[in-house]
């Protein structure tokens, strides 16, 4: 799990290192910024939801206290959700860009891979494809989820794992695509090294959750992931 970490800052910190990566950061800043208004939004309407669903009525001094639960449960969940929603929509949206931080990343190690030549309007698509069963996977524990709705502790737990599950397999798609891993190696991979997933992409989730820092999560998972694994052992 340390490890998985440990590889996200890695990445963080060479993101921002090169100037290579940096001016590719710049070039996709504006479309994640639009995404993240949006996702915000969306995030707000669903948490004025969740409290309405889940605060308690009541008069009692313990029912304060349970509003309070209930309500950092509520906020929980619609962070989580949000930096789902973002991290699916800004993956598709700037995957040709991902493509050319991976491929230059492999080069500062000397990993040549060929950069992806394919329209920019393809490699959307792709990516969107490539979400669609880590999505049913998700839809799963969030049906989980929602069966519990009404224990809210365990609801807010059932889908913040799925997230993270999601989350990793949204994080590794440039890199996994350009070696040409279909869905089933990723999900060996991801069985093979799990506690390092666990990790990276919990990581990944707190710092979405952080103003400004979340703008830069998906490249400097694309990043981490593009660094040849024996560099980081």
């Amino acid at each position: 799990m340390i490890q998985g970490v440990l590889s996200f800052i890695a990445g963080f910190r060479l993101m921002f290192a090169k100037a290579e990566l940096r001016i590719i950061v710049w070039r996709m800043l504006g479309l994640l910024v639009v995404l993240m208004v949006i996702v915000t939004a969306g995030s707000f309407w669903l948490l004025d939801y969740l409290a309405e669903l889940w605060l308690p009525q009541g008069d009692a001094w313990y029912w304060q206290l349970l509003s309070s639960i209930a309500w950092l449960l509520a906020l929980l969940l619609s962070m989580v959700s949000g930096a789902i929603a973002y991290v699916a929509l800004g993956s598709a949206a700037v995957a040709p860009w991902l493509d050319g931080m991976a491929n230059r990343t492999e080069q500062f190690y000397g990993v040549t891979h060929e950069a992806d030549q394919s329209h920019w309007i393809t490699q959307i698509t792709t990516s969107l494809s490539n979400s669609v069963r880590p999505l049913m996977g998700l839809l799963v524990w969030g049906a989980a989820a929602l069966t519990m709705i009404w224990l809210p502790p365990l609801a807010t737990a059932l889908w913040t794992y799925g997230g993270l599950r999601f989350l990793s397999y949204e994080l590794m798609d440039t890199t996994a695509s350009r070696q040409g891993w279909d869905f089933q190696r990723r999900q060996e991979d991801l069985k093979q090294r799990r506690w390092f997933y666990l990790g990276f992409s919990g990581i990944a989730m707190i710092l979405l959750l952080v103003p400004v820092v979340n703008l830069f999560v998906i490249p400097a998972g694309v990043v981490a992931l593009s660094i040849p694994r024996k560099q980081l052992s």
